[in-house]
């Protein structure tokens, strides 16, 4: 499965290992040739892995850059297939690097962040069909490797390194170390057959490991009537090798109920780290909505609490997908691309939605809440494969990233449902709005609260006179209205709007309704930020036992009031007490959001802040200079709060003396 992650300084992303590479070594080593050099290098180098579809190009780069990664200082793998996810991938890659730098070009701070490191990197662009996508991904300068893997053959000659064919021998050789029995005549013509294909040479030795047939008794297969038919019916030369295998395979499993099935399933998905078990766990049924057909082709993976588990052995034995894996699978694109070519366009169609409706019922609930990040980002591929743009599930996701830490990320996944939306329903349908309102939010959450403000102003009205000036629809944007415009700098405004705001909450949704507390939030952070500390301390002391009450101790939203209630403490003159709030804050927030999400550098600033107003000026200082790299690296050199942290570095140097 894509393994994602940003720790010591280390960022990577890549998809599973393929395993043992057959008759790979000399590719890998003519990489590593052609990625070494005497001396730094200024602009990045570039391979390319070209050949045909199934010939293993995909399983030779991502081998390649597991074994290299200690090498790297950023790995990351982009799947080029999806021209539409690929903004999404690049808001991915933006938060991990922490490029959150306001609404501005977030390819270009990407860019200028991989051509400014000091240690290499490396970029897997995996199915390219356009090389624009080359061009528009890779930065002109930097010390970093590229590798590239195509069918296309139209690229400078330097860079290309062809991905043949296997070797008639190793093929052979290949065949025979899975087969019951040594016919090397028929495991020639069996290989001659599949045309020396990596893959489709994969599915038959499945095949002859898993049933103990002869190997000559798979050649008769793949000359049957079915097997021709199928390669006829597949597009292209690519893969008729692997329709093949996939025709013999896929008739020796019709014993087994709902293998069928979940390969078509399967197909449906992005092609790696396929997280089934969350897709279809023990005891939870099916979406309603499902064709009916599909639906009772998968009632054989939900009906019987081991339908599944033998679904997946038999496809597992037969090569058509990869280990299974943490509660996930990978199924390589040629084999995805061979089952849906051989449905009908109403029964591909059919398979599509029922794929995409349970996705959308996995989705979790709140994603606010930081232990459902992980399952939203197992899915978010997966979301991106079979949720079309304008899709409702989609706005859960924008607020996963940005919940998470990736502003800018959830930035450009607003952007893009925007746009559908409006194509798709009109510029004022609830759900273009909603995703508007997204928009805005996050826009200020990544480092422009003018942009948001301005945003939130012209929408607005089109709210209030769409839904009505009191509708639950509606109040949410004025609240973000408010927010922004404190945000902007009109300190005064915003408390006066959040005061007229909260009694029509109270009246629509009650005194405890979720956005009441919230709104009763606000009106405190900005009765002190107008020039009430005291006020706004005593009004966060009386709005934290009801979060603790209505949320739970521990809650994103419980430890924000925890904070507020700190740092206005300290405002209104209690420098110590603050002090100890905030230590005693820190810890927590590093175990539930983690020790570099937004709201936990925050917490740090504020830690060091009252330290040294209770006296220590020098561990401010010291504390200030150890956070702002962090800063700089995860909101950016030029975000808000990485300004306001060189400036109290600036400060507290100055307190102490020097």
């Amino acid at each position: 499965m894509y393994a994602q992650a940003r720790a010591a300084g280390r960022v990577v992303r890549l998809g599973p290992r393929p395993g043992v590479l057959v008759g790979r070594d000399d590719l890998m080593s003519e990489l590593v040739v052609g990625f070494s050099g005497l001396g730094p290098a200024t602009e990045p180098r570039v391979r390319v892995l070209t050949g045909l579809g199934g010939v293993g190009k995909t399983s030779v780069a991502v081998e390649f850059a597991h074994r290299r990664a200690y090498a790297y200082g950023l790995v990351w793998q982009f799947n080029t297939g999806d021209p539409a996810a690929l903004d999404g991938q690049v808001g991915q890659l933006a938060g991990l690097l922490g490029v959150l730098d306001g609404p501005g070009d977030v390819l270009g701070a990407v860019h200028a962040q991989l051509a400014g490191m000091r240690q290499r990197w490396l970029l897997v662009l995996d199915n390219v069909t356009d090389p624009a996508v080359v061009s528009r991904l890779v930065p002109s300068g930097g010390s970093g490797d590229v590798l590239v893997t195509t069918q296309r053959t139209d690229w400078p000659a330097r860079w290309v390194v062809p991905v043949p064919v296997l070797e008639r021998e190793v093929a052979i050789e290949f065949l025979l170390s899975q087969a019951h029995d040594g016919d090397v005549v028929a495991a020639g013509q069996v290989a001659d057959a599949l045309g020396l294909l990596p893959l489709a040479l994969a599915q038959a030795a499945a095949f002859l490991r898993a049933t103990g047939r002869a190997t000559a008794a798979y050649l008769d297969l793949l000359s049957s009537e079915r097997a021709r038919v199928l390669r006829r019916v597949v597009p292209g030369g690519y893969g008729r090798a692997v329709a093949g295998a996939w025709s013999a395979a896929v008739e020796q499993m019709q014993a087994t109920p709902g293998a069928v099935a979940l390969l078509r399933l399967l197909s449906c998905y992005a092609p790696d780290a396929i997280p089934i078990r969350l897709l279809l766990p023990d005891g939870r049924g099916l979406p309603a909505g499902i064709e009916a057909g599909v639906a009772g082709e998968l009632a054989a993976l939900v009906g019987d609490r081991l339908g599944l588990d033998e679904a997946l052995i038999a496809l597992s034995e037969y090569s058509l997908i990869g280990p299974v894996h943490g509660g996930a699978v990978s199924v390589h694109r040629l084999v995805q691309a061979t089952t849906l070519d051989t449905l009908n366009q109403p029964l591909r169609e059919a398979w599509l939605d029922a794929a995409a409706r349970l996705v959308a019922q996995t989705l979790p609930d709140d994603p606010e809440l930081p232990r459902t990040w992980p399952i939203y980002a197992a899915l978010l591929p997966h979301i991106e494969a079979t949720l079309p743009a304008w899709h409702p599930g989609l706005l859960p996701v924008v607020q996963y990233l940005a919940f998470s830490g990736n502003y800018a990320a959830a930035r450009e996944a607003a952007r893009r449902a925007v746009y559908a939306r409006t194509r798709r329903l009109g510029p004022e349908h609830p759900d273009t709005l909603a995703a508007r309102h997204e928009l805005a939010s996050w826009t200020g959450s990544a480092g422009d609260a003018v942009e948001a403000h301005d945003q939130l102003a012209a929408l607005l009205p089109i709210y209030e006179r769409v839904s009505g000036p009191e509708h639950l629809n509606t109040l949410p944007t004025r609240h973000e209205l408010a927010r922004w415009t404190g945000e902007a700098g009109d300190t005064a405004r915003a408390r006066d709007l959040f005061a007229a705001l909260l009694p029509i909450y109270e009246r629509v949704g009650g005194r405890e309704y979720p956005s009441t507390l919230t709104t009763r939030n606000n009106l405190a952070r900005w009765t002190g930020e107008a020039g009430d500390a005291a006020r706004a301390r005593d009004l966060f002391a009386a709005l934290l036992p009801i979060y603790e009450r209505n949320r739970g101790p521990e809650h994103p939203r419980t430890l924000g009031t925890r904070h507020e209630l700190a740092r206005w403490t300290g405002a209104a003159g209690d420098a110590a007490r603050a002090r100890d709030l905030f230590a005693a804050l820190l810890p927590i927030r590093e175990r539930v959001s983690g020790p570099e999400h937004p709201s936990t550098l925050t917490t740090r600033d504020e830690l060091a802040r009252w330290i040294g107003a209770a006296g220590d000026a020098a561990r401010a200082r010291d504390l200030f200079a150890a956070l702002l790299p962090i800063r700089e690296r995860v909101s950016g050199p030029e975000h808000p709060s990485t300004l306001t942290t060189r400036h109290e570095l600036a400060h507290w140097t100055a307190q102490a003396a020097d």
